[in-house]
């Protein structure tokens, strides 16, 4: 498994490194059969540590998790163990799809952009309707199954998820409602 771990505007040493590496190792590989990578980013916010790892499976689900703590460790520790959480709790489902599943999940690239929000509140009329990027990036579209959607959704603890329905052209949206179901869009 390939892994990336960073510090946004910290320095994280070489035994947190290891440390990160063994344990994760060791959670992943006990409920996911084959991960590809992951990334681990540690932060600062305020007197606390966040770490925010997010684990690619060779089914093509992702897993995340983010937590934080007073101490680095720690933080990764809690981080780690809301990971395994969350593949313990899928494993079940992760193998029957993945038994259902006689190729890899297919992938297509698209662009995301961030948009600069009018969160001034004087702010005056907008010259145009047309927002202003501030970031663009690529991002991968995976072709699934409704069921493969709502559990990746879950994992990744994304409220939203854009994929294409296998054997399906066009795009399909699931997402969590406020009343706590799933909604699904599959325009005709």
């Amino acid at each position: 498994m390939r892994y990336q771990i960073t510090g946004k505007q910290i320095d994280i040493g070489e035994a947190l490194q290891i440390h990160v590496k063994e344990e994760l190792d060791v959670s992943v590989k006990k409920y996911s059969e084959r991960p590809t990578d992951a990334m681990v980013i540690f932060s600062k916010s305020a007197h606390e540590f966040v770490c925010e790892a997010t684990v690619h499976l060779s089914t093509g689900l992702t897993a995340s998790a983010k937590a934080h703590n007073t101490d680095i460790y720690g933080a990764f520790d809690d981080c780690n163990e809301k990971m395994e959480k969350q593949l313990r709790r899928y494993k079940r489902r992760l193998k029957d799809h993945h038994k259902d599943r006689a190729e890899p999940v297919e992938l297509l690239g698209a662009s995301t952009y961030i948009l600069a929000s009018d969160s001034d509140s004087d702010a005056q009329e907008p010259e145009t309707l047309q927002p202003m990027i501030i970031a663009e990036m690529q991002t991968k579209i995976a072709t699934l199954s409704v069921g493969e959607a709502v559990m990746q959704m879950e994992l990744a603890g994304a409220p939203v998820l854009v994929f294409r329905k296998e054997n399906k052209e066009g795009l399909n949206v699931v997402y969590r409602r406020e009343d706590g179901n799933i909604g699904w869009i599959d325009p005709s």
